[in-house]
């Protein structure tokens, strides 16, 4: 009988802890959405505020940066400024702050009120991603690499929904009502933050074990943000080239936007499948095929005809997305301290990456050829084989 009692209450303990942990994704997941969503969703307003402001190309690019640049400048500010507080507290404190920033564009504070609006929201967003990121990895210890990777796929669900809202309301509503609702979204996330706030405690002895890491983690580490870097590098690249290459292949705007559905679909698959084949392969051995993939499959768009091209972009997804959310993975592995420190540093060369690199793909194509555009973001890709190849005493290498 008290066998049976004991074994009873260790798999109600198993199960609340269980439950306790998917509340702790819920959250994390949540959160990610919605300022993920926030992010892209800016694009449908710019043709608008174009209009609107009288603003050029390039101050619609500067508008753009004032959000863009907060959320990946200040990440690491953001998080040492939060650290001690709970990550439900940082979470939520991210979301008001994000939704304040909607609201403030949404007032009739002319272009002044706009550009305020963006740094706030921008701000917002600098602090959910390493706070989240950090929530996931000390959730689930040593097992977090799938949930990390589940959190990555709930970007790109965010990015899919709240943008085809804003898209969809436009011709119905004024863009400050639209803003308005969006920011209202923002409230409701951080009610749902709330009900799902995190219970299961902060495992400080992982930390603890992490800060007495060597020189091996710290360099890994390091390394690790670089690869991550590149990679964010080869798909921003390659992605700014894809429209060129399907309209000279004799593709409308139709064929372009299958195009990037195919992608971007295969990308969302890749970030939940990429976890699988990482258990299986292991970090090095993952990302080297997902990475040799993603070259051969741009080189060979390069020689395609449409129809054929437009097949080989939905693999090419898989592949060229597939491979953050093993990186993301990784990150907890290799941090010598605080986990979201680490996260925050790893973003920051994410995010930075991400608007750098179109830049300097588009002048060496500006310089030479499209093509020779796409053959460097391929040969990128291509170089984080033995980057990759050289983390692997990092993570061999025990605590």
């Amino acid at each position: 009988m008290d066998i049976a009692r004991d074994r009873e209450t260790h798999d109600e303990t198993w199960l609340a802890s269980g439950r306790d942990k998917s509340r702790n994704l819920w959250a994390a997941c949540i959160v990610h959405a919605l300022h993920d969503g926030y992010t892209d969703s800016l694009y449908a307003f710019l043709p608008i505020w174009q209009t609107q402001f009288q603003l050029s190309y390039a101050g619609l690019a500067v508008i753009r940066s004032l959000y863009y640049a907060t959320m990946g400048g200040l990440q690491i500010p953001a998080n040492r400024l939060l650290r001690h507080l709970k990550p439900c507290a940082a979470l939520a404190i991210a979301t008001l702050v994000a939704a304040a920033g909607f609201l403030i564009m949404a007032l009739p504070l002319g272009f002044t009120g706009l550009c305020v609006g963006l740094v706030i929201a921008g701000f917002g967003s600098s602090i959910q991603h390493p706070r989240g990121s950090m929530l996931v990895a000390e959730t689930y210890g040593e097992a977090s690499r799938r949930p990390l990777g589940i959190y990555n796929f709930s970007g790109d669900l965010g990015k899919a929904v709240l943008p085809a809202f804003a898209a969809l309301l436009l011709p119905l509503l004024a863009w400050r009502p639209i803003l308005a609702l969006m920011a209202l979204v923002g409230l409701g996330t951080t009610g749902a933050l709330m009900v799902l706030a995190p219970t299961v405690a902060s495992r400080s002895r992982l930390r603890e074990e992490r800060s007495h890491a060597g020189h091996a983690r710290r360099r890994g580490f390091v390394l690790l943000t670089v690869i991550g870097g590149l990679d964010t590098a080869t798909r921003m690249g390659y992605l700014l080239f894809l429209p060129f290459l399907v309209q000279e292949r004799d593709g409308g705007s139709a064929s372009v936007g299958v195009a990037l559905a195919l992608l971007f679909v295969g990308g969302a698959l890749g970030k939940v499948t990429s976890t699988w084949l990482s258990e299986r392969l292991g970090v090095v051995g993952s990302v080297v095929a997902t990475e040799a993939a993603t070259a051969l499959l741009i080189g060979l768009t390069l020689f395609t005809p449409l129809g054929a091209t437009l097949v080989v972009l939905f693999p090419l997804g898989v592949f060229l997305n597939g491979t953050s959310s093993i990186l993301y993975g990784t990150v907890p592995e290799l941090a010598t301290g605080d986990a979201s420190h680490a996260f925050a540093i790893f973003y920051t060369s994410v995010i930075g990456s991400g608007g750098i690199a179109p830049i300097l793909y588009g002048a060496i194509a500006d310089h030479s050829s499209q093509f020779t555009g796409v053959v460097a973001s391929a040969l990128t890709a291509a170089a984080v084989i033995p980057m990759v190849l050289a983390l692997r005493p990092a993570l061999d290498r025990k605590a």
